[in-house]
């Protein structure tokens, strides 16, 4: 076969051929910048100055020149999607002059512009990059941990700074401090390469050139130089900057991360890797330019370091920075233009600044421009002049001393470089390079040297570790140009001649033929010779690979092309007129931008042609069989195969889709040697395109009357023969027609070809083409194929002589195997050349038979299996080995004693990478095997729709372990394996749950949608964003959420009712009406604070809108006129700034309402800020909001600064309080700061004293408490513990409101301090607790210690203390101090100072009021012994009090003469409340019954006390304070759930307005009532010690007297509650129609000591304990699916969901009811049809199945197939079949059951009718059968017997019965005499072949073969038989029907 032939023979057709014009083209004219130019062009210069102002635009009107069109460029790339999945377009990025134009566009050219960007000045070079993102630096964590973000982007070069837009939308310029020459991306960022101007000659002084090469990792990182790792000659590494201005890069590549760069002096291409920097080659490099040992060296460490940072440290010689900038322009252009010079580069230098905006980097900002201040000095001294100030010359910069070094970021290493050849070039640089793979996968660089006309390819590949590349020899190939075809693993190259030529590497495929284009005549007179053969190498030349290819010409390798030296000469006259087709017009001149399969043709003519190269194959059954035998062919004859293959399939005017299998067939036994014209089945494949010229004359002989040959030829087809088999055929009953055998068949004796390309290998390839085979049964919709690819394989079995396989085949397919009987004869001789691998088995492998052996036991040998092709056979065979044979190593990575690999003996094993995918990566829970096996096999990627395909036989055991799991799941299963397990609820939740924080996940679910109409007619009273849905259902029995909205609104007027008594004048009663309501404004200023608490985190903003905060207002309506009634009408003294509280707390209740999950950022913050100055408190309140909820985080420093700086009280105490509420704990160092300037006592003693507020200093006090809580720190708690006693000044400073500031202090004290008790380390010597003991009960003022002994030098000239402490300002927060260091210590020591004092005459020296702290803090010490009951809260009575006092509930008085009853009675009633209110604390959230009724009877008792006469003696203040302490403990409680009682109280507290009643106790019973109703009953109260502290500030026992007084306490501490809040909440939503629903829970708390561990049932919606005391939550059935939370293993999972709205997905099971449509459970269809099983299968009607099921492929099913229709006939049973079928998958729940049981009946039935054509379903049946019968499944079903598929049914008995029964009868009818002659090997008659393969399948019949080697002639009775048998592992089932026909006595059947 010589080359000249073969060239002619194989054309390529290319497929569908189009204009190309690049999108972007026709986009920019439409571009508005491109009509702005116009326009300007018609203007004149003048006008224009005139006209913008802008001069700078005369300039840009210069550059606009005609060329224009001259100077675009485009590149394409193959489109990405987002989600992964594949998708076929281009994107291309097109830029012209200044615009840049992304589009993207599909095969068929309607693409679709994506996005423009404009930039000022021309676009050097536009280009795609990702750019990696490290963990630390971005913001949001991942939570896969991946570690690394990648940020999609495209950067624009302009000539002083690169734009990076990335698709997120994220903007950054960065100014780059050199000409750039070129830019290129790579896997880390991008690498940039500084223009060298031609003349940077090394300069005189030896000093090393300035680095060439820079990387940016991050368009905000530095800029840093390049280093390289070079192997010294004695094996050092040197470690340098890439510096070397004569290299140039050539080509980037991602993956494999390589560099190609070509030197310019010596013209050769080197390839080096790229990698990040090691540390210690950092240290190398920046050490290496320490070392001031030679001149050298010292030039390293001046030019890089000191030199060019001479500006960064503000000391710079240099006049200004833009001289400076300047110079790096100026360095790559000749001196003598002062134009370019002079144009000042400022803008580029503000991008640079422009990044020191974010605030990471605000540090290196500047330095990075001016670190590469490249002024050549050295070169011209007149730059020099210009650059320098004279003073500084080089030698001076060159050596600065504080210089810190770049270090470099990226680093390359040497890989290959070309072998010098003694005749290169000058100018050989390569023009195009790129990466190719062979059709066998080896890999290939190639670079084009056009100047050559020549195509190198270098092999490489990786190295046995992966660590590093090999690169092997290279070939040269005659080219014009190449492009690399991807899609197809080829390359397309344009020849010397014109041609299109593909290779597959350096192997030659054909000429691509392209239709419309003329081909290049072959009489081009040039005589260059053409190599169609791959060399091997070029050193040496090789012997030739095989002998098909020609000798190799000597004179390729020596003299590349000799006349064609120079690229210029192709474009002289005289060598085109040479060519002949110049006539012809165009011609191919350039190939370019090749994407996947596509490549686009430059002609002569200057368009351009998009062609596509054609697939190597479409349908799938040839990629796989391509696939196999190229797996197991030696790469070299799988090349040339293939090769064969793609000509034969891509003629011109090739086949069409459906013969591509039977083209296959025919090429591939033509390699092996068949002559395919004289076989018979192979003659009559129809395809259209002829591969040999024996068919073409047949085919084409005219005949217009037609022959009996043409009929022949029809019966004889393909065609004909499935149309016989097919079902329909049979149902029609047509006659079978044969074809008469043609004479000539039998006569000839057809023989094989042995010097074909395969004929050695054919027992391997038939071997692979059995085991794609086997794996094509594993896929249901591979039907067709099968039957294809049997026919080949029984033609080579046969003609191989492998009965055993030819046997197998049979039982496969009993109707195909009779139809063909022609052999072709091998050789014997020959048969010894053929290659039989050790693979290679002499018994068919078979998938079926293997599962089949392990479902019985039986042993098992390994099955063999081809990786990456076989894949669902290993997938298959492993998950049986786990869960059938219990082997749970089968899944870890080696699977070795249930599978072998199979490979070509010759290859290196590159398949090993994929076997990692099978281990375990999950930390999932996991306890059985059926769980392993669903979690391994999402994990190999397995999904509903391959099981769906998988046969249901073999699919069984793997449904049959999706029911075990889906019956338990666990909660924290991947979405992935809920979906597998069909658990719709759990993979709902598992994907909510994997959302970013960012995104408000409770969207649609939990939104309440009122409609807007309402909302105007009752106005904005800050409650309609409620989730009236979710409270609809926790309190579905009444109206009492109305109820509270209606307490808590404060936006519309109250109503006046005073009553006019006759002698009161008009004016009076005017008076009158405002006295009232101003006593009625001290409660309705009292209402924010509760507002704020019911609506607590339940609205989620909208960016672009403003928060509505609803408006608080004081007037009032009187009736019965409706009359406005006014506080501003002057009739009544109003108090000064009475609201301004008020409308703090307005403020602060409408920003709480934020949902801490919503997207909130500066700019909102900033953009809600008021117009009014009147509202200025509000937005104070609403920046406190925004730091309890989390998002003040966000607010900008500045803006902080720019609020502190106003100096409006207001704002300040929000914002401090606001920002450590935020910082809460974390010892943040700028909010120290923030909060530091506000505290007098934290500033150094000699600062200038500030004039702070005394609010503000309180404020900032709590704020230090708040962000160092918890963490002990010395300094911190040093200073608070002073500042508890701080004494007045001398000049009336911290005179007034004393009090609240020692409060203060003492909170922040016992915060810092939390919980520490006496393990306070390294605070010994501040002896805290003595010296907080002393505030509490007085005494002499210790000596001030530290730094501010000298400020108090002089007491206050006002207040006369002297030196005993105040105790009356001291010990509030001394007390509390002490309660928060000891909380919960359970101290005895610390308690007793506590204890309240049990004489007269201590008891006279506490104020009663204090009674209550103490006996408040005494018990949060004691926290273990707090008991809910009556009993224990009078045990901390003392003993005087208890015998003396009166009893709350007493008429008359007890006289007594030495005692003082008042104070008594007032330190009983302080003492009860304070035990009261720890009460609260201990079991806050709780709702604690026993905590509960003990609360509520106290509180009941204080009731009746203030209507009791005693109640004067007590005094109705002293009352009223402890019976609103108890309405708190009882609402702490309570939290969040509610409760009825305990809101009755609060309205009765709400009615009451007059008399005693001030805003401080309106304020503590409202709180009360948000605490009822926390977050909408969302949220409740924690108990741990950080909720403690927030509870112990928030609801502090004393109250204020009226609105504006913070003496004691200041009110906006009143919302730290908020810190103590926790979503508890669990709603569960129905997964079908996504709406809340009830279910019922059951929650198992852990035992303690109080307890032993409990479960109890709760129905949800409901608060959830605390989660530290839970066990597990099941959601429990009958009605839902079940569903386990088990929290001993942590609780963050379930606090994830809670903090996302609690919604818990929950699915109804089948023919269950919803609580809320059947609360009893007696409408559930279950509960209907408990009756006898018979009746209830009729009595299903299929309309009921909707109660059953949400599938709609079910109702379908129900529709059309169990719905009676009119005179049904026979048709009836059928119907009620599928009824009962039907009723039994959706009761038990397995719906993807049904198509098994319609597959068994229908195959049952065929079997019945005799019409089983192959074999394939009974093998499903019997192992379906041997499933059930397998020891593992009968394990299991001991454990739990009523639950399974197919469980409580008939039907499989039935369906085993029938098919018995059938072959039995099959057997007496005349079967037994078939079998019989089959056994002994005789041919059987053909109209019994079906049913005989189906016995023999059915009863696993072993082959004639296997019986005869068994010795089995000799038995004479059945015992013998039963032994012989044991080893073939026959059942005896079988056996009984096969003994009397090999006893030799067919007529006693025994049945």
């Amino acid at each position: 076969m010589s080359d000249h032939s073969d060239e002619t023979a194989t054309m390529i057709a290319a497929g569908d051929l189009q204009e190309f014009a690049p999108r972007g083209r026709e986009h920019c004219r439409r571009h508005p910048s491109a009509l702005t130019l116009q326009l300007r062009r018609l203007q004149p210069a003048s006008e224009l100055c005139s006209s913008d102002g802008a001069a700078g635009l005369v300039g840009s009107l210069r550059e606009v020149t005609i060329h224009e069109r001259q100077r675009e460029s485009w590149q394409l790339r193959k489109g990405a999607s987002d989600v992964g999945e594949e998708v076929d377009y281009d994107e291309e990025l097109y830029v012209a002059s200044n615009v840049v134009i992304w589009s993207k566009g599909s095969k068929n050219q309607a693409s679709t512009v994506y996005k423009a960007f404009t930039v000022d000045s021309p676009v050097l070079q536009a280009l795609w990059c990702d750019f990696t993102i490290p963990q630390e630096k971005s913001d949001k964590a991942d939570v896969s941990g991946s570690g690394e973000i990648i940020e999609k982007c495209i950067c624009i070069l302009q000539n002083s700074c690169i734009n990076v837009h990335s698709i997120e939308g994220k903007d950054y310029i960065a100014a780059l401090p050199f000409q750039v020459a070129n830019v290129w991306p790579t896997k880390y960022g991008l690498l940039f390469e500084r223009s060298s101007s031609s003349h940077e000659v090394p300069p005189s002084p030896p000093r090393e050139p300035l680095p060439t090469m820079f990387s940016m990792l991050h368009p905000l990182d530095e800029i840093t130089p390049l280093v390289c790792k070079s192997g010294g000659v004695f094996g050092s590494a040197r470690v340098q900057y890439v510096a070397d201005y004569t290299m140039r890069i050539v080509f980037l590549n991602t993956e494999p991360s390589i560099v190609m760069t070509y030197d310019t002096v010596q013209s050769l291409h080197t390839v080096w890797a790229l990698r990040r920097v090691k540390p210690e080659e950092q240290n190398m490099v920046l050490k290496f330019s320490e070392q001031l040992g030679t001149p050298q060296h010292m030039a390293t460490s001046s030019s890089l370091t000191a030199h060019l940072r001479s500006f960064s440290k503000g000391d710079s010689p240099v006049g200004s920075p833009f001289q400076n900038y300047s110079s790096i322009h100026s360095q790559s252009r000749s001196v003598s233009s002062p134009s370019m010079q002079s144009r000042s580069p400022s803008i580029s230098n503000m991008a640079a600044l422009s990044r020191s905006h974010s605030p990471a980097l605000g540090v290196h900002s500047f330095s990075g421009v001016q670190r590469f201040n490249f002024s050549s000095s050295a070169q011209s001294p007149r730059r020099h002049s210009i650059t320098h100030s004279p003073n500084s010359t080089s030698s001076d910069s060159f050596l600065a001393p504080e210089t810190e070094p770049i270090v470099p970021e990226l680093c390359i290493d040497h890989l290959w470089t070309e072998t010098v050849t003694n005749m290169r070039e000058k100018n050989s640089q390569a023009s195009k390079v790129f990466i190719t793979t062979d059709l066998c996968g080896q890999k290939f660089l190639c670079f084009l040297v056009e100047s050559q006309l020549q195509l190198r390819c270098v092999k490489f590949q990786e190295s046995n570790d992966k660590s590093q590349l090999i690169f092997g020899s290279v070939t040269n190939i005659q080219a014009k140009d190449a492009a690399p075809v991807e899609g197809i693993d080829t390359l397309l190259v344009l020849d010397g001649s014109g041609n299109l030529v593909l290779y597959s590497g350096v192997v030659r495929v054909g000429k691509v033929f392209i239709p419309g284009l003329p081909a290049p005549s072959l009489t081009m007179s040039n005589q260059m010779p053409r190599p169609s053969t791959p060399l091997d190498s070029v050193s040496t030349p090789s012997k030739p690979l095989n002998k098909h290819l020609g000798p190799l010409e000597e004179g390729v390798l020596l003299s590349p092309v000799p006349e064609l030296r120079d690229s210029a000469k192709l474009h002289d006259s005289t060598y085109v007129d040479d060519c002949t087709f110049q006539q012809l017009g165009t011609f191919i001149h350039a190939l370019r931008d090749p994407v996947h399969n596509r490549v686009t043709l430059e002609l002569s003519n200057n368009t351009m042609v998009r062609i596509a190269i054609p697939e190597i194959a479409t349908s799938e059954l040839v990629k796989r069989c391509l696939q196999g035998v190229k797996a197991i062919l030696p790469k070299e004859i799988a090349v040339q195969m293939l090769v064969k293959w793609y000509n034969a399939y891509n003629a011109p005017g090739g086949p069409s889709y459906h013969s591509e299998w039977n083209l296959f067939v025919t090429c591939l036994m033509n390699m092996m040697g068949y002559n395919t014209e004289r076989l018979s089945w192979t003659r009559n494949l129809d395809f259209e395109g002829s591969l040999s010229p024996v068919i073409a004359p047949k085919k084409a002989r005219p005949s217009e009357t037609g022959s009996d040959e043409d009929w022949e030829y029809l019966l004889s087809s393909d065609y004909h023969k499935n149309f016989e088999s097919h079902p329909v055929a049979k149902a029609l009953r047509l006659d079978p027609l044969e074809a008469l055998a043609s004479k000539d068949d039998f006569s000839q004796i057809l023989s094989l070809d042995s010097s074909t390309l395969l004929f050695t290998h054919i027992p391997a390839i038939f071997f692979v083409l059995h085991l794609i085979y086997e794996e094509l049964k594993l896929n249901s919709l591979m039907g067709e194929g099968i039957r294809s690819l049997v026919v080949l394989l029984i033609q080579l079995a046969r003609d191989l002589k492998l009965d055993a396989y030819i046997d197998y085949y049979y039982r496969d397919y009993p109707a195909l195997v009779k139809t063909s009987r022609q052999t072709c004869v091998i050789d014997q001789v020959q048969t010894g050349f053929m290659h039989h691998p050790a693979f290679f088995s002499a018994e068919p492998p078979s998938i079926f038979q293997w599962l089949s052996s392990c479902l019985k036991g039986e042993g098992v040998q390994p099955y063999p299996y081809l990786p990456g092709i076989c894949e669902r056979s290993k997938l298959v065979v492993v998950s049986v080995a786990l869960y059938i044979l219990g082997d749970e190593s089968a899944v870890s990575n080696e699977a070795s004693h249930y599978l072998y690999k199979i490979t070509s003996g010759q290859r290196k094993q590159q398949m090993e990478q994929d076997d990692n995918s099978c281990c375990f990566r999950h930390s999932t829970s996991v306890s059985s095997l059926a769980e392993k096996l669903v979690i391994w096999m999402t994990d190999v990627g397995f999904t509903l729709r391959d099981l769906e395909s998988l046969p249901f036989g073999v699919a069984l055991p793997i449904r049959d372990a999706i029911y075990y799991c889906r019956e338990q799941p666990a909660s924290d299963w991947p979405e992935a394996v809920c979906l597998l397990i069909g658990r719709q609820d759990l993979s709902k939740q598992a994907c909510k749950g994997n959302l970013q924080k960012g995104k408000s996940s409770v969207g649609p679910v939990l939104s309440s949608d009122i409609p807007s109409g309402t909302e105007s007619e009752e106005d904005e009273d800050g409650m309609n964003d409620m989730n009236e849905e979710v409270m609809s259902l926790i309190w579905s029995e009444d109206l009492r959420v109305q109820e509270v909205r209606r307490l808590l609104q404060s936006a519309r007027p109250v109503r006046v009712n005073v009553v006019q008594m006759p002698e009161a004048s008009d004016h009076e009663y005017i008076e009158e009406k405002e006295n009232r309501l101003l006593q009625l404004c001290q409660r309705t200023m009292a209402l924010p604070v509760g507002r704020g608490m019911f609506t607590l985190f339940s609205y989620h903003p909208i960016p672009t809108e403003q928060l509505p905060i609803p408006k608080l207002n004081l007037t009032g309506r009187a009736p019965p006129r409706n009359t406005t009634v006014d506080l501003n009408s002057g009739n009544i003294d109003v108090p000064p700034n009475m609201a301004c509280w008020a409308s703090f707390h307005n403020g602060v209740a409408a920003g709480l309402k934020i949902a801490p999950a919503s997207q909130i950022d500066s700019a909102w913050i900033v953009y809600n800020k008021p117009k009014i100055a009147e509202l200025a408190n509000e937005y104070a309140g609403f920046l406190m909001a925004l730091g309890l909820n989390g998002h003040l985080t966000k607010l900008a420093t500045l803006n902080i600064h720019d609020y502190l700086t106003k100096g409006h009280e207001m704002t300040s105490i929000g914002l401090l309080l606001g920002v450590s509420a935020a910082k809460l704990g974390t010892m943040d160092m700028a909010i120290t700061r923030l909060l530091s300037i506000h505290i007098p006592a934290l500033l150094p003693p000699t600062s200038t004293e500030l004039d702070v507020p005394h609010n503000v200093q309180v404020a900032a006090v709590i704020g230090i408490g708040l962000v160092y809580q918890g963490t002990a720190h010395r300094h911190t708690a040093e200073v608070l513990l002073a500042e508890i006693g701080r004494p007045p000044g001398p000049e009336m400073e911290y005179c007034t409101d004393r009090e609240s500031y020692s409060l203060a202090s003492g909170l922040a004290l016992g915060m810092v301090c939390l919980g520490h008790g006496s393990n306070l380390i390294g605070m010994s010597d501040l002896n805290v607790p003595e010296q907080l003991y002393q505030y509490m009960v007085g005494g002499h003022r210790r000596f001030q210690a530290g730094m501010h002994r000298e400020k108090h030098k002089s007491p206050s000239y006002q207040i006369k203390e002297g030196d005993t402490i105040n105790v009356d300002v001291t010990c509030p927060g001394a007390t509390l101090a002490l309660a928060m260091i000891y909380l919960k210590t359970n101290n005895r020591s610390i308690a007793d100072w506590l204890q309240a004092p049990d004489t007269m005459y201590l008891l006279d020296f506490v104020k009663p009021e204090f009674l209550l702290l103490r006996t408040l803090a005494r018990c949060l010490i004691l926290w273990d012994d707090i008991l809910p009951n009556s009993k224990w809260v009078n045990s901390n009575v003392p003993q005087i009090i208890r015998e003396n006092s009166i009893s709350l509930q007493a008429t008359e008085l007890p006289s007594s003469e030495d005692l003082s009853l008042e104070t008594l009675a007032q330190a009983h009633v302080y003492i009860i409340a304070g035990a009261c209110l720890s009460l609260g604390f201990r079991f806050a959230g709780s709702e604690n019954l026993a905590a509960f009724k003990c609360l509520y009877k106290y509180a009941t008792d204080f009731l009746k006390c203030l209507s009791a006469p005693t109640a004067s003696i007590t005094g109705h203040y002293n009352l009223e304070t402890c019976l609103s302490v108890l309405l708190l403990a009882l609402a702490m409680v309570m939290a969040g759930s509610g409760n009825l009682k305990v809101l009755q109280l609060c309205r009765f507290m709400h009615k009451k307005t007059g008399g005693e009643m001030n805003y401080g106790f309106h304020l503590a019973h409202h709180m009360a009532l948000g605490l009822l109703f926390l977050g909408g009953g969302r949220y409740s109260l924690s108990t741990s010690n950080s909720s403690i502290a927030a509870l112990l500030c928030a609801l502090y026992p004393h109250f204020p007297v009226h609105s504006t007084d913070n003496r004691y306490h200041l009110q906006a501490l009143r919302h730290l509650y908020v810190l103590a809040a926790e979503p508890r909440l669990l709603t569960p939503v129905d997964v079908d129609s996504n709406t809340p629903c009830y279910a019922l829970i059951e929650v198992t708390y852990k035992g303690t000591q109080w307890y032993a561990e409990a479960t109890e049932e709760l129905m949800a919606p409901t608060l959830l304990p605390e989660l530290h005391l839970l066990k597990q939550i099941r959601v429990k059935g009958p009605r839902y699916w079940e569903l386990l939370i088990d929290l001993s293993k942590g609780t963050n999972h379930l606090k994830s969901i809670l903090s996302k709205g609690g919604v818990l997905y929950v699915k109804l099971r089948a023919g269950q009811l919803s609580y809320k449509e059947d609360p009893m459970g007696w409408r559930s269809l279950l509960a209907q049809t408990v009756t006898h099983r018979n009746s209830e299968a009729r009595a299903f009607k299929p309309e009921a199945i909707s109660a059953f099921t949400s599938d709609p492929a079910l109702f379908s099913f129900a529709d059309y197939f169990c719905k009676p229709t009119v005179n049904m006939g026979q048709k009836q049973e059928i119907l009620d079949l599928f009824s009962s079928i039907l009723y039994e998958c959706v009761t038990q729940e397995n719906p993807e059951m049904l198509p098994t049981y319609i597959a068994i009946d229908q195959a049952v039935r065929r079997l019945e009718r005799k019409e089983m054509s192959e074999t394939f379903e009974l093998w499903q049946i019997k192992l379906v059968l041997e499933f059930f019968s397998s020891r593992s499944h009968q394990e299991r079903m001991s454990g739990n017997p009523n639950r399974g598929l197919f469980m409580n049914s008939e039907f499989l008995p039935v369906m085993k019965c029938t098919i018995d029964n059938t072959l039995d009868q099959w057997l007496q009818a005349g079967g037994d005499v078939c079998l019989h002659s089959y056994l002994s090997g005789q041919p059987t008659e053909e109209s019994q072949l079906s049913m005989l393969a189906c016995f023999l399948i059915y009863h696993s019949v072993p082959t004639p073969g296997q019986l005869a080697a068994g010795g089995l002639e000799g038995s004479t009775n059945f015992s013998e038989l039963l032994l012989k048998f044991k080893q073939l592992n026959v059942p005896v089932r079988a056996l009984l029907r096969l003994a009397p026909l090999l006893l030799r006595n067919p007529q006693a059947m025994v049945l």
